[in-house]
């Protein structure tokens, strides 16, 4: 534990516009390759940009969200590098003037919370794409991407370790899906992350090097090229080498980091402001505007959700993590009858391990809000036993109707009938006579034989708690 790790991301989200964000080609993702180039995109000799009020407005969406500072005035530059993929030879982007300055974002951690300062957000259009594997010995390219709008998030380097860096990239990623900013679609490269990591010894001020992990397109990638690359710059400090300031890929498949390219500086880029882009000037009034449009948010609801519904703080902070878990809540809540800590169990709990396990997203999700809400509301009035209702659950995943329906083909109404039970009872007590014997000398876990004989003669229906109430009514009472 004598070294420390420095972790700083940053991610690009791609905003949720129709069009680009200089020109009217569409964004749309799938589209065959080259279809969606316009000459702006390509730079043509003669075109001029005009700038998407849209992405602007995404941009101002986020600045509010994180309390950022919104510049009244930010200026867009040339960025200049040589790619084949990049065919004007420069992107435009911002530098100096961002349209986002500042900002914090708060996680919640397994051992308490933590808040992760912004550097900045900036807008900036996306590359086109270089295709490796579609032509033998020749590399394609794609340049439906070219131009697409992109909002640049830049973290200070506050995090201290793969999972702080995978809980921020998670919370940034709920919450512009949350706002309706980016569509967060990891797999069509809707969001993106840069990470740069370096170490130093504990108790050092100093920054150690740092090294940038390039376009790493899922939450899981991401833990594991941070932690390759701390252990490999750690090895590589002890074994006496120094750590090169560069920019590194991350191999899936073979679990590892490796060299892309020497780490460039901001002045290898000549920035210098784009001479066809007037400044973006913001007024309050604009500002005011957005602000207006925003939905309630993830810790405004988080709190609400506390106060309102009686919910631990834990539970709150896992159902507002995306705004489609927090909707479904709410409206699984209304057709319960009010059960929140039960829906909020069921969603936690049976919901998210069938969507894990199948790989979909809640909005996918089989099993409605609505369908949700009554099936704890059987269970709550005592049509189910909870072990019921888990049946019903997987029933209703499977498509085989609604909640009322289910109970009744599969004859699933729970007993509560006292004679039934007594009945039921009585001949499991009389079938056990060795085992009732052992539990009134003492041996109390027979008790757990007992009512499991008794459920499996119910054929699981018996209410549990009646049960289990007489089971030992009966055994006290001779």
């Amino acid at each position: 534990m004598q070294w420390e790790v420095v972790i700083g991301l940053e991610v690009h989200a791609q905003l949720a516009t129709r069009s680009k964000i200089f020109s009217g080609a569409s964004t749309a993702f799938g589209a065959e390759p080259n279809t969606q180039a316009s000459a702006v995109d390509i730079a043509l000799p003669g075109v001029l940009p005009v700038l998407n009020r849209a992405a602007v407005e995404h941009a101002i969406r986020f600045g509010l969200a994180v309390d950022a500072e919104i510049n009244p005035k930010s200026v867009f530059a040339r960025k200049n590098y040589f790619y084949p993929d990049l065919p004007k030879g420069y992107q435009i982007s911002q530098m100096d003037e961002p349209v986002v300055k500042g900002g914090s974002l708060r996680l919640i951690l397994p051992d308490g919370e933590k808040t992760i300062r912004l550097t900045r957000a900036h807008l900036e259009e996306d590359a086109g794409k270089s295709l490796h594997g579609d032509f033998h010995g020749m590399t394609g390219i794609d340049l439906n991407r070219a131009g697409t709008p992109l909002l640049e998030i830049v973290s200070e380097p506050d995090m201290r370790s793969a999972v702080e860096a995978v809980a921020y990239a998670r919370t940034l990623h709920g919450l512009v899906t949350w706002l309706g900013i980016c569509d967060g679609n990891m797999q069509e490269g809707s969001f993106r992350c840069d990470a740069n990591v370096s170490v130093r010894p504990r108790g050092q001020a100093a920054f150690g090097t740092r090294c940038e992990i390039k376009n790493l397109n899922s939450f899981r990638f991401l833990e594991r090229a941070i932690e390759f690359e701390v252990r490999r710059q750690i090895e590589l400090i002890e074994d006496g080498g120094t750590v090169r300031q560069e920019t590194r890929l991350y191999d899936a498949d073979r679990d590892e980091t490796r060299t892309m390219r020497t780490k460039e500086d901001a002045f290898d880029y000549r920035y210098f402001p784009d001479p066809d882009l007037l400044p973006l000037v913001i007024g309050q009034q604009w500002i005011e505007e957005v602000r207006a449009s925003m939905p309630e948010l993830p810790s405004a609801m988080h709190n609400r959700l506390v106060a309102q519904y009686g919910l631990p703080a834990y539970d709150a902070s896992i159902l507002t993590a995306s705004r489609g878990m927090a909707d479904y809540f709410e409206q699984a809540v209304a057709a319960s009858g009010g059960a929140a800590k039960q829906c909020a169990n069921w969603i936690m709990g049976d919901l998210s391990a069938a969507l894990n396990r199948h790989g979909i997203d809640i909005g996918a999700s089989p099993v409605t809000a609505a369908q949700l809400g009554q099936l704890v509301a059987r269970v709550q009035d005592g049509t189910l036993s909870g072990k019921l209702g888990k049946t019903v659950f997987e029933a209703l995943w499977q498509g085989e109707g609604e909640v009322d329906v289910i109970i009744d083909n599969r004859g699933l109404r729970q007993v509560s009938d006292t004679g039934a039970i007594a009945a039921i009872v009585d001949g499991v007590l009389q079938a056990h006579p060795a085992q009732v014997a052992e539990f009134r000398a003492g041996k109390e876990k027979m008790l757990g034989f007992l009512i499991g004989q008794a459920m499996k003669a119910s054929k699981g229906k018996a209410n549990p708690q009646q049960l289990n109430e007489m089971m030992l009514a009966r055994l006290r009472a001779d």
